[in-house]
């Protein structure tokens, strides 16, 4: 289902340590999972990765959310695993799925628990230019709206006969052409209504702006960062200079 992929790209407002945490602090985690991730192609080190992402999701209580963006990357996540299965090996392609999941997953606790007027504001307070900021906070506010409006002409040309399933790969193509163009169409009128808006309120008229609150790193803050700065450093270490590093590449005997 199309709204199921984008689901980690919805704010859920709740009252979690993970949701009052600053989104600089939250773009950090991402960034730090991102980099362990990559950093490795075995199974166990992305194991373990995967394990330490898995307590952001659970602090959040967000466990729904993002199994509900993991179901709708099966597809992606099967592919992925035959693919690699040919070209290399089965180790490597776990490891690689394991690898997509923790991205997904840094990905998910970072918009499940940061609305985009926050992430807009500590764009702009991190100078990036206002103009940009707003752009991106814009475009994770309409993903899930784009991904909900999907499913809703998918239901609506289904009900009318449209046999999605039905044929090969090339008439499977084809019968998206009833989806994409209702979807284009109303993208486009939404833009346009999103413009003449901006445009009635003046947007971009004065360039020294003010803001109603400013973000502050607190204390819980800088005890997150400090965990994932010493997490992120003994990754690097035992990837390069550990002798654990051996014990990292084990594989399943095969």
């Amino acid at each position: 289902m199309p709204y199921t992929m984008f689901s980690a790209f919805e704010f859920k407002r709740k009252d979690t340590y993970i949701h009052k945490l600053d989104p600089r602090t939250k773009m950090f985690m991402t960034v730090v999972f991102m980099i362990a991730a990559l950093l490795f192609t075995n199974i166990i080190p992305l194991l373990i990765t995967f394990i330490i992402t898995l307590i952001p999701i659970l602090l959040a209580k967000s466990v729904e959310e993002w199994l509900n963006s993991l179901k709708g990357t099966t597809i992606l996540l099967v592919f992925i695993l035959v693919i690699n299965s040919f070209i290399r090996d089965l180790n490597f392609a776990l490891a690689m799925i394991l690898r997509l999941i923790v991205l997904i997953t840094a990905f998910s606790v970072f918009f499940l628990t940061t609305h985009p007027d926050d992430l807009a504001q500590a764009l702009i307070q991190m100078k990036v230019p206002f103009d940009f900021a707003f752009a991106l906070s814009m475009a994770t506010r309409y993903v899930p709206t784009l991904a909900r409006e999907a499913q809703t002409i998918m239901d609506a040309q289904m009900s009318r006969g449209l046999e999605l399933q039905k044929g090969g790969l090339t008439q499977k193509i084809r019968n998206l052409i009833p989806l994409i163009i209702p979807l284009i169409v109303n993208s486009v009128r939404r833009a346009l209504s999103i413009a003449e808006s901006l445009e009635s309120r003046a947007f971009g008229a004065i360039k020294k702006r003010t803001y109603l609150y400013q973000l502050k790193l607190k204390k819980n803050d800088y005890i997150f960062i400090i965990f994932l700065t010493l997490y992120l450093l003994l990754m690097i270490y035992i990837k390069i200079y550990s002798p654990l590093a051996s014990w990292m590449e084990w594989k399943f005997p095969l």
